[in-house]
């Protein structure tokens, strides 16, 4: 007979509770909370244009977006909408990330591409690469 497994075992993870593997919903959850508070500071930053416009104002609410889930993930260990989802980010030991690895998430997040693809146990091509993963604040 084969043991049972869970998602987040092969990390060390637990099962469920503070510090399991967040799950998706939660994720997408919080990156729409996300995208929604960045567009709405944008707007209120820039105007109109930061939603309709083209040029320069069409990246505000990136730019936003990276500003906020950056400060955010570095001091607290999850952007807004991640916190309002009650999950983080952190090193595959369970500790906070560093700077430099908050900012490149976030970084590599706004190229979209390596949020879709997609490894084991949830982690996103951004994960992978940073050594960090997703996990519930409950």
């Amino acid at each position: 007979m084969s043991e049972e497994t869970y998602p987040g075992q092969s990390l060390g993870l637990p099962p469920t509770g503070r510090g399991s593997l967040a799950s998706w919903r939660s994720r997408v959850a919080a990156l729409i909370a996300d995208w929604a508070i960045s567009m709405l500071v944008a707007y209120l930053l820039f105007g109109l244009g930061a939603l309709r416009g083209a040029g320069w104002r069409m990246w505000t609410p990136m730019g936003v977006f990276f500003v906020e889930a950056s400060v955010f993930t570095t001091f607290l260990g999850g952007s807004l909408g991640q916190l309002a989802a009650r999950i983080g980010v952190t090193q595959l030991d369970l500790t906070p990330l560093r700077w430099w690895q908050a900012v490149s998430r976030v970084a590599m997040k706004c190229l979209v591409i390596p949020m879709l693809i997609v490894g084991a146990e949830r982690r996103a091509l951004d994960d992978l690469v940073l050594g960090t993963v997703v996990v519930s604040r409950r």
